[in-house]
């Protein structure tokens, strides 16, 4: 039994449609069963709640050999800490209580680097890790760049201006991933039960890229010029706050850029192992674009 969390986000539904295809013996944790298609919620276990839960994730780690633990966004916690430490803490006890086998996380890069440890909700993510190893539970974090597929939220500046931002240099050459690839890394791991121990696994994409690089990719693909542009530190966490983050999150997504500005995601090297297939060349051509049209 493999019991994933967070089934309905963008890496957990490609997750849980991957696993679904390979007919595995499945349990989702949702809070609204209603938000799984009619076809899923016929093929798959379903415990409704949040996986902060200590009564809910007891249920759903009820004989599990492996989860797949994701923290949800929570952009008015009071703190990353809050956020993904403390929001982990009922999960950690159920994986012992409950003798989970395997645990495969979503967690970040930059273990290690001289900036890791004030890298805002990378710092908080990291902590988690630690927190599930102390369990001693076999585990496997993910450690992620950034996404592709966080240009979706910016579909509407692309289409009617031509134009994506960030708080980063347009220079800085960086891995950058798809949750597609994030999604098949998952599903092996989850798939396979001979693994033990503790491990990082990066996921970085097959290439380097800068933001420059980015808008001349999606104009070729979008057949449109676009462009980046640089966001200033503190436009960028005002726009934060302004859309309901808290102070103290909005910070610490700002401290997080910064650390990826001074070399966070780049202390990993790349290998065949590493890197995963996706282009961002074929991302824009089967994501954005579709996207961008729509």
């Amino acid at each position: 039994m493999i019991v994933i969390t967070a089934p309905t986000g963008q890496i957990g539904g490609q997750l849980l449609a991957r696993l679904l295809a390979d007919d595995e013996s499945l349990r989702v944790i949702v809070r609204d069963a209603a938000r799984l298609p009619a076809e899923v919620r016929e093929r798959v276990e379903i415990v409704e709640g949040s996986h902060r839960d200590p009564d809910v994730v007891a249920k759903a780690f009820d004989g599990a050999d492996a989860v797949f633990w994701l923290v949800p966004p929570n952009p008015r916690s009071e703190s990353p800490e809050a956020a993904y430490v403390d929001f982990s803490r009922a999960a950690c006890e159920a994986f012992t209580a409950q003798g989970v086998a395997r645990v495969v996380g979503v967690s970040a890069l930059g273990r290690g680097t001289a900036v890791a440890a004030r890298a805002g909700h990378v710092t908080a993510t990291l902590a988690l890790d630690d927190l599930i190893a102390s369990t001693g539970v076999a585990y496997r974090a993910l450690a992620l760049p950034s996404f592709m597929d966080n240009l979706l939220r910016q579909v509407e500046p692309i289409r009617d201006h031509g134009v994506f931002a960030s708080p980063v240099s347009g220079d800085l050459r960086a891995p950058i991933c798809s949750t597609g690839d994030i999604a098949a890394v998952a599903a092996g791991l989850l798939r396979d039960g001979t693994w033990s121990g503790v491990e990082e696994v990066p996921v970085l994409g097959p290439e380097d890229l800068s933001h420059d690089d980015m808008a001349r990719i999606m104009s070729e693909v979008l057949g449109r010029p676009i462009r980046f542009q640089r966001t200033p530190d503190e436009e960028f966490r005002a726009r934060l706050v302004g859309s309901g983050m808290s102070a103290t999150m909005a910070q610490s997504l700002l401290d997080m850029m910064r650390a990826k500005v001074a070399g966070l995601d780049n202390g990993v090297p790349r290998t065949p192992l590493s890197s995963s297939p996706t282009s961002f060349r074929r991302w824009c051509e089967d994501v954005l674009r579709p996207a961008v049209l729509a």
